[in-house]
């Protein structure tokens, strides 16, 4: 008896791993969305109130190094093909100074507004 309820049990749980491909699992996104040609807009010495117009609220900021904002988007796929990009900025003195992340680096970064 105790052979067969625990061949019982044992095929009941593995029965949920032979479903787990029909099971629908939504996609979770968290975070700012961003694509390559809202990053090719951001210009060196830009204010901090013309990137969150072009950009947006940055998703995390440091309330000790208000100079640095953090711009992280996550796609956590039901289908298992997670997806995540962040965008470094850098201000000096209230305007653009640097920029980093895991989108190309926009050509006219260098080029300030003025010109």
């Amino acid at each position: 008896m105790k052979k067969l309820l625990l061949a019982g049990l044992v095929i009941t749980l593995s029965g949920c791993s032979v479903f787990d491909g029909l099971v629908h699992r939504i996609d979770v996104p968290q975070g700012n969305y961003l694509e390559q040609r809202d990053v090719d807009q951001l210009r060196i010495g830009m204010s901090k109130e013309q990137v969150n117009y072009v950009l947006g609220a940055p998703v995390a900021e440091n309330v000790f190094a208000d100079d640095t904002w953090y711009y992280v988007f996550n796609m956590n796929s039901g289908s298992g093909n997670d997806y995540r990009r962040s965008v470094t900025l850098t201000f000096v003195d209230n305007q653009l100074s640097d920029y980093a992340g895991d989108f190309d680096r926009p050509k006219n970064f260098d080029t300030p507004l003025d010109q």
